[in-house]
């Protein structure tokens, strides 16, 4: 989607974020039989803290938020997080847009991030983006999680 403008998305649009990262992050709950997934039950101020502490890139389709990526630097590797899109516009390009930025808007040579292993589409997306799954880890039965990384430089 052209029409999309990405930028910087700091703390006075947090519960902006938190009510797209809820409703991005339902069917996923639902995929898992999960409702208390970390991003669902979040607060505002544990993501007010989050955002002074990461970086945070924003997607809006005129002044709507539709999208967002959150990262995070630490000894030369680029930690992308909490990748979210609103669902009645997945699968436009709006979630490969973030991740390029994120990825170009670093030093870092690395870039890592991870999802649940039922998270197919998710997957796909990572792996056109050249992700490489590196492990996976049983975090309990019914979910693993899948570590992904890719060479940035």
């Amino acid at each position: 989607m052209t029409d999309v403008r990405l930028g910087p998305l700091g703390a006075a649009a947090a519960g902006e974020l938190l009510t797209l990262q809820r409703a991005a992050y339902v069917t996923e709950g639902q995929l898992y039989d999960d409702v208390r997934l970390p991003a669902l039950v979040q607060s505002l101020d544990e993501l007010t803290a989050e955002l002074a502490t990461a970086r945070c890139t924003g997607a809006w389709l005129g002044t709507r938020l539709v999208g967002a990526v959150r990262t995070r630097e630490d000894d030369g590797v680029l930690h992308v997080g909490r990748l979210v899109v609103a669902p009645d516009l997945q699968g436009r390009g709006i979630g490969s847009r973030l991740l390029r930025a994120a990825e170009e808007d670093t030093d870092a040579g690395t870039a890592a991030l991870f999802t649940g292993h039922l998270s197919t589409a998710n997957i796909r997306l990572y792996e056109r983006s050249g992700y490489r799954e590196q492990r996976r880890q049983v975090v309990h039965p019914g979910l693993s999680l899948v570590h992904l990384t890719k060479p940035l430089r």
